[in-house]
């Protein structure tokens, strides 16, 4: 997984080598050059150089692709589903030396969810008010803001940071003027560095009521004296009450609950009804804020038995909430009102950072309210080295640049590397090297961590740069030096065979004379 969201970059070595004084450099090109796509989508991918004599370009990557046309210095590849970031390399041979080139895909995707959490019911005036927006989802996370909003007026603005959903948080001081505002949260996915545009999404917005309650207890006028068996009015007035238009207010005079009039004024509210004289005079509030549903209804309590669980235990989580209230676990509901839900699973390595959702609902006055609550799931596992990605066999040649595919996933993460046997050499894994002739050989890949470790075979078979040529370099070789030699063996004859015919002569003559 680490792999993919990398940037890879060259060692010191590669990065500043020049060719040979006297050689022509020719480039590698790979295009589009450091592309932005969306998640899952594919890419045409070109590799092409000026080298009037290339050959052997082809594209290294762990994506899948397609190679859909070749030519004269080019080739070009389809890369499918294309969901992590990831570097591409292009390798090419121009006169017997290796070309190579390099580009950044950066996959992005819009957030699947963006969610301002359930306001409180009601909201003390001159507290403080804490907006929290989840986002899932969404990259790249470096480019992702999340803006917290009350209408159009921005409360304010943070990176969405690398936590899976992320979270963000504004502080803001409740007044009476946001009483009935609308608060929201926005996500901006700013591509525009990158030839795209500025995408946002937006939550539900959510209504806030503030209140104040009074200073002072109410006030119970009422006659001072009245005549047995009688009625006489009854007033009962709250001062400095907000909203006092939302305000219920009831009078209760002994056991008896009296049909009252109400009236608001500003923050004043004035409930009027007539009793008799024999009746306790008592004035009781029954209801201050209309419509108001218990306080205690804050949301589900979702717990995880184990939040860290070691892979092939059972994980049981729980929603609970209150009396009357129904909850949803993951889809799947309570079997009545008030009783929790529970959900219990094997744990297993794609169960790892699982996220659960509990929703809980409450009817009041005929209104349904709603709450939600998420928990992630940490699953504990060893080392696993991806075989699909890891290739088991390579042949390559000397002295070319190549990248060990390699991936291991596991929680906590492992630690990859790949040991030649017998010396212990380790071979880079993951970024591109420059292989040479003593490479050859067995290489155990290890992933380790304190769960355990994973280990994969590799045959790496490194080739002198071209066998074929430096076997008919040999040959040709071969074969001058035996012309050579024949020649001078048949050099060496006639001239001892002209010596054998010139010393006969010489003793004639000297008969003769």
């Amino acid at each position: 997984y680490a792999l993919q969201s990398a940037r890879f970059t060259l060692p010191f070595h590669l990065a500043n080598w020049s060719p040979p004084p006297g050689r022509q450099e020719f480039q590698l090109r790979v295009e589009p050059q450091n592309p932005v796509v969306p998640a899952g989508g594919s890419l045409l991918v070109n590799c092409s150089t000026d080298c009037p004599s290339a050959e052997l370009i082809s594209l290294e990557t762990s994506l899948l692709k397609e190679s859909v046309g070749s030519g004269l210095g080019w080739a070009a590849f389809q890369l499918s589903n294309v969901t992590g970031d990831i570097q591409l390399l292009c390798s090419g041979f121009c006169n017997g030396s290796q070309m190579i080139g390099f580009s950044n895909i950066t996959v992005y995707r819009f957030p699947e969810r963006v969610e301002l959490a359930p306001l409180p019911l009601w909201q003390p005036v001159g507290e403080n008010l804490t907006l929290r927006c989840m986002v899932s989802s969404g990259a790249p996370r470096d480019h992702l803001t999340v803006v917290l909003l009350r209408e159009e007026e921005e409360l304010g603005r943070q990176p969405a940071g690398d936590g899976e959903p992320a979270e963000v948080t504004v502080t803001v001081l409740a007044s009476r003027d946001d009483h009935g505002a609308s608060f929201s949260c926005r996500t901006e996915l700013d591509l525009r560095s990158q030839g795209l545009g500025l995408f946002q999404n937006s939550s539900a917005p959510r209504k806030l009521r503030t209140f104040a309650m009074p200073t002072t207890p109410p006030r119970l006028v009422v006659p001072r004296f009245s005549e047995v068996e009688t009625s006489w009015p009854v007033d009962c007035t709250l001062d400095g009450l907000f909203p006092a238009s939302e305000a219920q207010v009831q009078l209760a005079l002994g056991d008896q609950m009296l049909n009252a009039t109400v009236v608001s004024h500003g923050d004043t509210l004035t409930a009027t009804a007539t009793a008799k004289a024999e009746q306790e005079r008592r004035c009781v509030v029954i209801k201050l804020l209309g419509n108001a549903p218990p306080l205690g209804f804050q949301g589900p309590n979702l717990t995880l038995r184990e939040p860290n669980a070691t892979e092939g235990t059972t994980v049981t989580v729980t929603c609970a909430a209150g009396p009357r209230v129904r909850v949803t676990l993951d889809g799947v509901p309570a079997a009545a009102p008030g009783q929790p839900a529970h959900l219990q699973l094997n744990a297993t390595a794609k169960d790892d950072r699982r996220t659960f959702f509990c929703n809980a609902t409450l009817e009041v006055h005929g209104v349904i309210l709603h709450r939600n609550r998420s928990v992630q799931l940490r699953v504990l596992y060893g080392p696993k080295i991806d075989r699909a990605k890891c290739p088991q066999r390579l042949t390559w040649k000397d002295r070319t640049m190549h990248i060990l595919q390699c991936q291991a996933r596991g929680n906590p993460n492992p630690k990859l590397q790949c040991l030649q046997e017998g010396s212990m050499f380790k071979v880079p894994v993951g970024i591109p090297f420059l292989v040479r002739l003593n490479y050859s050989g067995t290489y155990y890949c290890q992933a380790a961590s304190s769960r355990g470790t994973d280990v994969l075979t590799v045959m790496m078979d490194v080739q002198g740069r071209n066998p074929i040529a430096i076997t008919i370099v040999l040959g040709v070789l071969t074969i001058l030096g035996l012309v050579i030699l024949a020649a001078a063996s048949v050099y060496v004859f006639g001239v001892q065979k002209r010596r054998d015919i010139y010393h006969p002569d010489e003793a004639a003559a000297v008969e003769l004379s």
